[in-house]
This record gives C-alpha cells, structure tokens and sequence, in this order.
C-alpha cells in the first residue's frame, strides 16, 4: 500500500491475381500506383498487407480484409451481428476432466466444470444465453453470457439500432426518448484475467444462477433494463495451470494498446460490441479489498470528469456491500476495503492503457474498476497453507467478489439514466471535437478533494495523416508501407475511424497523395485514436513513481510514418477504411531486394531461409533474393504485404537459417517466433541440466542466464559455443555474460530501473544492425554503453546530447542524482564488436522486443541476430 493520501474522506486483397504471365507482377505506372496500402499484482520484469499487382484501388480500398496475416483480428469472432434475440442457446462443448487443474485444491470451479454448469444454466427458464467469444492462446473457449429478460429478434435489432446511436449519433441520441426509457444498459464482468486470482468466476457462476433463478420484481426489473455479460474466465490457461499468464507466458492484463494475444482480442471485441457503460475487472489478492478508482496520474484522453464521477460513487456502494459482509481483521482476516482515489497518494494510477478496465473508457464505459479482492491464495500460499484454510480463504474471497458485483448492478440500475447519459455525452466530446473538462468538485460533485493533482487533459489535434509513398527514412513521406498498413488495420481493430484518400490534398500546410490514409479527429471514439498515435507526455515531474509502463505510442514504435496536424479544417475526399489496402509486390524482372526494417519482412525472409533459398546480404543491410525465388516471393509478398523491388547488387555476405538459443522474457519469444525465428528457449537450470549447443547459430540473453551460477560443464559448453557464435546481449543479463565471458570491451551503465518510456535515438547510418531504423524506440529499466573498446562501434545512441532523450513517460535520476535521462543523453544506447575469437556480439541497452508491442523496432534485434550468427 502507498501512502494515505490527505484527503477529505472520500482485404484481402487475397489472394494473388492467378499468375498467368509478367505483366501481371509489373509495377504499375508511378502516378497510378497505389499507396501503402491505399492490473492486477504489481508490474513484472493481423495484421500485414497482401501483394496486388495493378489492382484496382476502388478493391483495394473496399476490400473486407487486407490478407491471410490479417487473421489475428478477422478470426476474433465478432458477437454482435445476425444472432437474433434472448436467449441465444449454445450447447457448449464439455473437456474432458483434468484432475491436475489448480482450482480444485481450493474448492473452487475446474475449468472442465464450466461447460456443464452453463449448459445447465441456459436450461433454467429464458434468461441465460452463452457464446464462445473466442479462444484462448492455449485452445481452451471463453464464455460469454449474458444474462437479461428475454428479447425478440425485433426487440434486440432495436436495442442494436440505439446502441448504434449512442456512438454514432451521440447529439440526437441524447434527446432520444426511447433510448432513456428501454435502452438495456450493458454491464460487463471480467473474471480471471490473471489465472492465479480464481475467485471472480466462481462469484459469477453463483451470481448468474441466482439471476436465473430468481422470481422477485426487482431481480426482473433489473434485467428488463440492463443486459450483464460476464467473461467466465478470461485466462482458463492459467486457471487450469495456477498461472499468472496464459499458455504463451503473457500477461493479459498488460496487452490491451498492443493486443497480441487471442484472450486480449476477444475481449477488446466484447467493447466494441456490446459497448458497456459499467465494467468490473476481478484480481487478487489486496488486502483490503482495493476498488478503483485510481492514485493520479489519470489518462490525460478520458473523459475524466464523466468517469470519476460515476466510478466513485459505484465504488462507494461496493465498499459498503463489502463491510457490510461483516468480516474483520481480528476474526477473519479481512481489512476494511480501500479506495486509491481516495486513500493512496500515488502509486496505482490509471495512467496507461494496458490494463482492462483502464481500455475499457475508451470503448464507452463511465465507470470501470479493478476490484482486488482480499486474502492471498496463490504462489507461495496455495503451496504451504493447508488445503481447509486455502478453502476458508477462497470462500471469504468468492464471497467478496459476490457482494461488489452486486453492489456494481445495483449502481448501474439506479443510476441507468445518467450512466447512459454520460456514456453518450463521452461519445458525443469526441465527435464534436469538444474540449475536454478539468475535474473539480464543482465539474465532478460529490467527489470531495479533488486537486490540481487529479488534473489531465489534451490538447487533441484536428487530424492524423499517415502517408502513402514510401520514401527511404520516411522523410517526406512513408517509411514503411507494411508497418502503415499494419497501424490501419490496429486503429481500425480498436473501432477508429480511418478514410483513405482518393486523391491528393492539403492538410496542416502540407501536400499529401492520393491513397494516405487520414484520421478526422472529430470522431466518437477520439480517446483510443489519440492513445495509439499520439507521441505521449512525460510526467517524470508529476509522480515519483508509476505502477507500471508510462510511454507507449504506437505513432512512433510500430515503424510507420505519422503527420499530427494540430489546427485545421479536416476536408480531405476519400473512403472509409475497413482495413488497409495491400502493399505487397514482386518486380517482375531480375533479383529482387527485400528491406529488413519490419518484423514481416524478417518472417518473409526467415521463410525463405527455411526454403533453402540462398539469400544475400547488401551493402545497405536489405537483403538480395534471387529471381529463381520469384514463385516464393509472390507467395509471401501476398502473405505478409512486403515489397520485393528489383535489384542489380549481388550481396557482400550469405544470410544463413539462423537457430537461436535465447535467454529472454515469454514477450520477446514471442516476438522472435513471430518473425519466424527458430528459437529454443535456454536458461542457467537448462544449461546446468546438460544442453547441447549443436545445430544453434548465436545466442540472445536478456534474463535467466548467469554464468557465475553454471557447473564447471555448462560453462564449458557456453565457452566453447562463444568461440564459434555471436552473442546478442540485451538489458544488465546480457551485458553481465559479456563481461563475464570478455567478449568485447564495453562498460554498461545501468539507469534509473524505474524508468520507462519512449525514447529518442540517433541511428549509425553505417550500422548493420540499426541503419534506417526508427528515430524512436522504448526503454523499459533503460542502460548505456561507455568506455568502448577498440572495434567497438555504438550502433545507436540516445538522442538530444545534453537534454532529455525522453519523449513519453516516467524516467527520473535516482537518489544519488545518476541514472536519470540527462546521463544518458547522447550516450550508445546500442554496440556492437568483434570478440578475441572473431565472434560478432551486439548489446542492447533499450527493449524493441519488449512485450512484443514496439515492432517498428523488432527489426534491430533481427540483424543483431544475422549478424551474430555468421
């Protein structure tokens, strides 16, 4: 707990035309080519285009999908469209049952028991429908139920059309007296997100068959005017194992800008779909029982004032429902329920747009909690403490968990009216371009001691443009058209609102070609717009610490070049983007050249490696394929939306197959996985255990690997591998194995390991590893490189040499006064050598893998890895 704070009490384009001859692969004509195309405990340390080859931009702008990579999204079931009325009957699939799930030693519900208790549930009169919302990273459903007075088909086509209204209408819609008389106001209960806090589930199973059950007037008026969906569980991979994280070692609870894994995905669906004004998120373990909401600093893009009020006043009724429960500290265990906004200074702020329920506004809701509900059950507890007081304990817990949900459904019953008035009032902000609202206690009564610390707001611009017309370092134009194309559909998957152009314009003073693609900031959902492509703010200044990642714009990360324009009438012509047109090509004549400045162009590569092609590496670090490839090419450049431009250089050295071994976080596995790495994942138990380095190229540590704990043999074997292979070293594991193994000289300065954020950087234009890099990159724990030996190289150094390379986020000097972002200022942020041995190593002091979410960044850690391999 932080200090109390003083406080008054309170399309595809799929598919590749059939490849009936050359002219088909043929550029097309320079003025007609198409454009780019067209919280839980605390913190731990598709996408792509297809080729189109003189495709139409008309298809390509109207296209339902942009290519077969774009399935991360399109395969997310969409829940809204075509399903008739309530109840909407699933007869669910039923596992076979796993005695090892981690539930069961607490008496709570086993995965497997879902199935059937929802089966069963549907069958109790007409109030409960199921429906798989997707999958989760491990193959197991996510149930979504709803639970509501039964609808017509007519009646629920009619609570679609206001929901419609709501966003898109937002001005009538408030004037709208059928919308405040009958529109059923959705409630949305998020359960089990992190898979080791088990008990939200069990409350809403309990909760959904006392609502199926009940016969009182007042459980009738409740779901007459309110429609509750509840994710049963929304992480059963880590419900079943005991985990944290889902079976691809992520952290849902932290991927909600980045949406990387399915569960993320399924529930940023359920937003968009069913568009709930009340949302609660249930973890573990706080005790008290912590309800947001949040210690400053607030996301400076909500709507702050409409959010507080409503999330205040809601978790004031859940902390009364929770004492009344009656537990003690003295009896049970139990403390009274605490409230950050109103108890804590700093340090559980909702400043990032990772967690859920800090997302979650931006998809309309007025008021979303993370309820942490009390008595410990997981790690260390669920393996020591006796099996009758882990019970009495997840009892206690469920039981907790009940009482806030209830309260929850009781505030949004009583208050339906203002909720969906202020849910309107956020959406019709956004499409007016009206100014935002400083929270006061005269703008958000009822809320006694608010501050000027409380205060966040934006000054949003009046539109983004992202260009078309690849221009090389993205200068004067785009720098990568499969990384634009990328960010299009990521804005488009969040439910923005993109127009790509028909024809050339001017906006912000600037001349732009036919096929940029524009986002009017004038537009319901502007907070998530603004979140995605905004370049951040620092607030170093305004706390002393952060609960977790502080900077994360998706406008400077993922690769693409973005135009902000602050001030302007927004008139551009131009058609709605339901997904990026497709930049893929393949020069019909010749070898062909591929840049390797984007995660997709790397998986295009490394599939070609795994074909056996035999591909060569240019001076200016892109990569040479031969024209007898060109079948292969058309294949990936339809895949994958890259480029592959004819060329005349024959490549100053091979680029073999690489095979790592890495040392390094589930995010950045991930992401090498992702770009088509074959990685085997290696650690100091791996290696003490006997590993055999045979058949491995290079090796890239970040974590888990300490040479001062291997057995005499593990370090022989690592020592004998390092004289033959490349080491790529990131964060302070892998700059330690580099000077504990003497491979090149350079002293690593660790910063403030606090600090995170976005980053400015200077690229070496001479650089295998960084030239054409992004100007920008994210530091997460943030390190620098000094004292270079001879044929050391700095391949990148942080930017702004004597100021402050911080773009966004929170990056202070420590108590001693080091460590801050002026010490590394114009410092090597990236270098690189050769070892005594003649063994290449690179190490990083930034993070381009981190979560698998900076990807305009991936690139770098690629070419390290080619570089180090030979």
């Amino acid at each position: 707990m932080g200090p109390t704070r003083h406080r008054i009490p309170r399309p595809v384009l799929v598919g590749i035309a059939a490849l009936a001859g050359a002219a088909l692969l043929a550029p097309a004509p320079a003025a007609a080519r198409p454009g780019p195309g067209g919280k839980g405990d605390g913190p731990h340390h598709r996408e792509g285009g297809s080729a189109a080859h003189e495709l139409k931009e008309e298809a390509a702008a109207e296209a339902p999908a942009a290519s077969a990579a774009r399935a991360l999204d399109s395969a997310t079931p969409t829940l809204r469209h075509g399903q008739g009325g309530y109840p909407r009957r699933t007869a669910l699939t039923v596992p076979a049952p796993n005695p090892a799930d981690k539930s069961i030693k607490l008496g709570l519900a086993p995965y497997h028991s879902i199935a059937p208790k929802l089966n069963s549930l549907q069958k109790l009169g007409n109030r409960v429908s199921v429906e798989i919302a997707g999958k989760s990273a491990g193959g197991h459903d996510l149930y979504l139920v709803t639970v509501t007075a039964p609808e017509s088909a007519k009646q629920a086509r009619e609570q679609e059309r206001m929901r419609e209204r709501i966003e898109n209408e937002p001005a009538s819609a408030a004037k709208d007296r059928r919308i405040k008389e009958t529109y059923k106001t959705p409630v949305f209960i998020n359960n089990n997100i992190h898979g080791n806090e088990w008990e939200g589930t069990d409350a809403s199973l309990k909760l959904i068959e006392e609502l199926a059950r009940a016969n009182d007037a007042r459980t009738g008026k409740l779901l007459a005017q309110n429609r509750i969906y509840i994710n049963v569980t929304a992480n059963p991979d880590g419900r079943i194992a005991g985990t944290r994280p889902n079976a691809n070692g992520f952290d849902i609870n932290r991927d909600f800008i980045t949406a990387t894994q399915p569960e993320a995905r399924a529930i940023r669906q359920i937003a968009i779909d069913k568009q709930p004004a009340v949302m609660l998120d249930m973890h573990g373990y706080v005790n008290g029982t912590l309800i947001e909401p949040t210690t400053p600093p607030h996301g400076e893009n909500y709507e702050y004032d409409l959010f507080l009020k409503n999330s205040y006043a809601n978790a004031l009724g859940m902390e009364a429902a929770v004492n009344g429960l009656g537990y003690t500290p003295a009896k049970d265990g139990v403390d009274p329920v605490v409230i950050p906004f109103r108890d804590q200074q700093e340090g559980w702020d909702d400043w990032p747009p990772v967690f859920t329920p800090q997302y979650m506004p931006f998809q309309g809701a007025v008021a979303t909690h993370t309820i942490e509900i009390p008595l410990q059950v997981n790690n260390e507890e669920y393996d020591t403490q006796p099996v009758a007081e882990l019970r009495r304990r997840s009892a206690i817990n469920t039981d907790i968990a009940g009482a806030a949900i209830k309260a929850a459904l009781n505030y949004t019953s009583s208050h339906r009216t203002s909720v969906i008035a202020d849910q309107i009032e956020t959406f019709r902000r956004g499409a007016a371009g009206a100014e935002q609202v400083p929270v006061s206690e005269e703008t958000v009564p009822g809320v006694p001691g608010i501050g000027p610390e409380d205060v966040y707001t934006t000054d949003f611009p009046s539109a983004y443009v992202i260009p078309a017309g690849v221009v090389p370092g993205g200068r004067d134009g785009q720098r990568s058209a499969v990384a634009a194309a990328r960010l299009v559909d990521h804005l488009v998957a969040n439910d923005v609102r993109v127009e790509r152009a028909v024809r050339g314009f001017r906006l912000g003073g600037k001349s732009y070609p036919a096929g940029s693609y524009v986002v009017d900031m004038k537009q319901p959902k502007r907070g998530i717009a603004n979140v995605i492509l905004a370049e951040g703010r620092d607030i170093s200044a305004d706390v002393s610490a952060m609960y977790d990642i502080s900077g994360w714009s998706l406008g400077l990360l993922w690769g693409a070049s973005v135009d902000k324009v602050m001030s302007g009438q927004v008139d551009v012509p131009g058609r709605t983007v339901h997904a990026a047109s497709a930049t893929g090509y393949v020069a019909p004549w010749g070898d062909l050249r591929l840049r390797l400045d984007d995660p997709k162009e790397i998986a295009a590569l490394n599939s070609l490696l795994g074909d056996g092609v035999k591909v060569r590496r240019a001076a200016d670090g892109t990569a040479v394929v031969p024209g007898s490839a060109r079948w292969k090419a058309v294949r990936l450049a339809d895949r994958y939306g890259v480029a592959f431009h004819a060329t005349r250089a024959k490549g100053v050295a091979p680029i073999g197959r690489t095979r790592v071994a890495a040392a390094v976080s589930p995010g950045e596995l991930f992401a090498l996985r992702e770009m088509g790495f074959e990685v085997t994942p290696v650690s100091t138990d791996v290696l003490n255990e006997g590993f055999a380095w045979k058949g491995v190229d290079t090796l890239y540590v970040s974590a888990d690997l300490e040479y001062g704990k291997l057995k005499p043999a593990a370090k022989a074997g690592l020592d004998g591998f390092l004289k033959e292979h490349g080491l790529v070293g990131l964060g302070g594991d892998g700059a330690k194995l580099n000077a504990d193994t003497a491979l090149i000289a350079a002293r690593a300065v660790q910063g403030n390991g606090d600090a995170n954020g976005v980053v400015k950087v200077d690229n070496s234009s001479a650089s295998p590893v960084t030239a054409g890099a992004p100007a920008h990159t994210f530091v997460f724990s943030p390190m620098w490189f000094t004292e270079l030996g001879k044929g050391v190289r700095a391949d990148q150094s942080y930017g702004r040499a004597g100021g402050n390379p911080l773009v966004s986020g929170h990056w202070r000097a420590g108590e001693d006064g080091t460590g801050g972002p002026k010490d590394a200022a114009g410092r090597a942020s990236v270098v690189s050598g050769t070892s005594a041995q003649g063994t290449e190593v690179v190490l990083f002091g930034t993070q381009p893998l981190f979560r698998a979410h900076p990807k305009g960044e991936f690139a770098q850690v690629a070419r390290a890895l080619f570089v180090t391999a030979g």
